[in-house]
């Protein structure tokens, strides 16, 4: 089991560009909308309470399991070594995100930005997944 299991949610505009959030501490990097599951949450109920915390007023939609990913946890402070599994779901938003909570940004990122600004596990695992299965062409 990971140090750390989170939920997250995988959102496209009509651009195919991807909902990615930026938290206000941990890590500058661009992170996917979700959180960690507490006590004995199921998958879902963590992604209403995490989408409720970070993107305000917003519903999910049409949810489907994407996949499972396991990396280790990026930090700003490189003396943390922890291991991340996000059990991925995609849908659509029913709602005007905003950042809300933790979250201080919102950004639509696409396949013509710098992957440098995002966590390990999106660029090294994520992203190559979604590619390889044709769920995003970039």
């Amino acid at each position: 089991m990971a140090d750390f299991n989170k939920v997250g949610f995988l959102v496209f505009d009509e651009k195919q560009r991807i909902l990615m959030c930026r938290k206000d501490h941990f890590t500058s990097r661009l992170i996917l909308p979700g959180g960690r599951i507490e006590n004995e949450e199921s998958d879902m109920e963590c992604l209403e309470r995490e989408l409720s915390e970070e993107l305000g007023d917003v519903t999910a939609k049409q949810i489907e399991f994407v996949g499972q990913y396991e990396d280790i946890a990026h930090s700003d402070d490189s003396d943390i070594h922890k291991t991340l599994e996000i059990r991925l779901y995609s849908g659509t938003l029913q709602g005007r995100p905003a950042p809300s909570g933790e979250i201080c940004e919102l950004i639509w990122f696409g396949k013509d930005e710098d992957p440098e600004l995002l966590t390990p596990i999106v660029t090294d695992k994520i992203l190559p997944d979604l590619r390889s299965r044709k769920i995003i062409n970039w």
